[in-house]
Formats: structure tokens, sequence, C-alpha cells
């Protein structure tokens, strides 16, 4: 199985290659990254950890055994004990389930590890299956959203037991 590792510098060189190699594949589900975030990634990269240093981010690769990037799980804006989740799972490993498990090992972590009680996600309606994942790990649709101008359903995940 796959392994989810938190992000650090030497993961740069397989990032680079994962987005590099399902650039037009996610380009279908969420907007292009843009030519300069291939041409900067090393400061972006750089930038990346800093941040999560700072207790502003908790970035996540699941690795194949030889070290390649088979996706990104990422919680962003982290605050007041919540923060937003994304993640992308490269083409040639779909449909096998990690994108799901993925989603469930963040969430355990952001609730056990990083002290966070509820997340948000949200998906473009034309992703049916990053909409199917989220409802599959606990996530709750709680109203509508334009996602660079396309429609998606934002989610929240409760992270702590209510009652």
């Amino acid at each position: 199985m796959p392994e989810l590792q938190r992000l650090d510098a030497r993961h740069a060189s397989a990032l680079l290659r994962f987005e590099r190699e399902n650039r037009t594949y996610f380009a279908r589900f969420v907007p292009d990254r843009g030519d300069d975030y291939f041409a900067e990634f090393a400061a972006r990269h750089a930038a990346l950890l800093a941040e999560q240093a700072a207790g502003e981010c908790h970035f996540h690769v699941l690795v194949d055994d030889d070290g390649g990037v088979l996706g990104r799980f990422n919680l962003v804006d982290v605050a007041d004990g919540s923060a937003e989740l994304g993640y992308r799972v490269a083409e040639q490993a779909t449909g096998r389930g990690l994108a799901q498990e993925g989603v469930r090992r963040v969430c355990d972590l952001a609730r056990e590890e990083y002290g966070l009680r509820r997340l948000v996600a949200s998906a473009a309606l034309a992703n049916p299956g990053s909409l199917a994942v989220l409802r599959r790990t606990g996530f709750v649709p709680v109203g509508e959203v334009l996602l660079d101008g396309q429609p998606g359903l934002r989610h929240i995940r409760d992270l702590v037991p209510t009652g």
C-alpha cells in the first residue's frame, strides 16, 4: 500500500514530475496551475515548506514503493481548529481507492496530530469522483459554491464527536 508522508524537501523532484505528468488530466477538473508554477517550482516548494513549518498548512504526498508521488493531500488555511482540505491523485492511480484512503488518513492526522476539529472541502459538480470521495469519507454538503466560475459543492466534516 502506498505511504502517506508529510511533505519535505526530498519530495521536490517526484512532486514536480507528478504535477507535470498529470497537468492535462488535472486541468479537466480544477484550474490549471499555469506555466509559472512549473518554472518557479523550486521557490514554490520552499515556500510551502516554510508555511508548513509555521503551522499554517500541512502538506502530504502519497508515495509508491519507488518514491513516486501518486497523490497530494493538503490541509491549508489552518486556523481556529479548522482547515481546508484539497487533494489530487495521478490519473494512472485512479480507480484504486487511493483518493478515499488518502482523505481518510489525512482526516485522522488532522484530528490526532494537528488537533483540528473541522475540515472544509469543495469539489466541482463536474468532478463526480471527488464528490463521491468526500461523501464516502464523512463530509457533508453544506452549500453551493463557484470554483473558478464553475458550480460546486462545499462540504464540512466535523472531526470530533458531538453530543
